[in-house]
């Protein structure tokens, strides 16, 4: 379904920095009324007043979505403020870099509570609110490494796995309500994610500097929502590792083993014990 955002009453988690402030200015820029969530909340109100002084139409809710009173009162606000909602767009994440081995089970839990099971639970809480709203759609940010596994970033990978499975899911059973589902694969962006990583154990370099900007993405996101696409894979290389790893999986096994074997070189020359975090 084609749609234009002007007008359009939109939620979006995570909108105090990085894609999420980019995701608010574009579609704000396009007409649309924002509804800003995140736990910063001086910085969602700069946000605000940076839409507002460029004519726009914005609404702070101080939200911790994973905080099931928070995420109730998120979307009593926007039906109280705008009379309902038509674009969900669940952003917020979190990750941590290292080795599975080396992390501990609570920040699994920690990033699959935020990742996953708040975009979840959100969706739930909006579908009602959807069905009534004017060309509705659900946005779930994922991640190249939702659609391909890589070292160092075991956590947040099944957590992005889990976000591309239960979008997949999910967008057929929409059809019911007339509601439409993106799925946005970014590859790295330049953001303040990295700042914010629960754990830095990791040698595998994460170079977020070589990334795409958070506007960039904001830009495409808001042309991918206007033309009604399904998903939205954006930056060259996560594109390019997606498109060899369908050619020939066996080969991108291959080739990050061997990395991991030379970053962890000593150890397995000395067979260095395994301790649990």
């Amino acid at each position: 379904m084609r749609r234009s955002l002007k007008d359009k009453r939109i939620v979006i988690t995570g909108s105090s920095s990085g894609i999420g402030r980019a995701l608010a200015m574009e579609t704000a820029h396009r007409g649309a009324r924002v509804v800003l969530a995140a736990r910063s909340v001086g910085e969602l109100d700069q946000v605000a007043e940076e839409i507002r002084r460029s004519g726009g139409t914005a609404l702070v809710v101080p939200t911790d979505v994973t905080n099931p009173a928070d995420r109730e009162r998120l979307f009593d606000a926007a039906q109280q403020e705008f009379g309902g909602l038509d674009i969900l767009i669940n952003n917020a994440g979190v990750a941590a870099h290292g080795h599975f081995i080396d992390l501990s089970p609570e920040i699994l839990r920690q990033t699959m509570e935020l990742n996953f099971f708040a975009t979840a639970e959100n969706c739930r809480l909006a579908i009602p609110i959807l069905a009534q709203g004017h060309e509705p759609m659900i946005v779930n940010v994922s991640s190249m490494a939702g659609r391909r596994g890589v070292p160092a970033w075991t956590d947040y990978a099944a957590s992005k796995f889990a976000v591309c499975g239960f979008s997949e899911s999910l967008r057929a059973e929409l059809v019911r309500f007339g509601i439409d589902l993106m799925l946005v694969v970014p590859g790295l962006t330049k953001s303040n994610f990295g700042k914010h990583l629960l754990a830095r154990h990791g040698r595998l370099p994460a170079q977020f500097d070589s990334g795409v900007t958070p506007e960039t993405v904001a830009n495409l996101v808001s042309n991918g929502m206007e033309r009604g696409k399904h998903e939205l894979r954006i930056e060259r290389d996560a594109r390019l590792l997606l498109f060899v790893n369908w050619l020939a999986p066996r080969f991108v096994d291959w080739r990050m083993a061997k990395i991991v074997r030379r970053l962890y070189s000593k150890e397995i020359a000395q067979r260095t014990p395994v301790s649990v975090s």
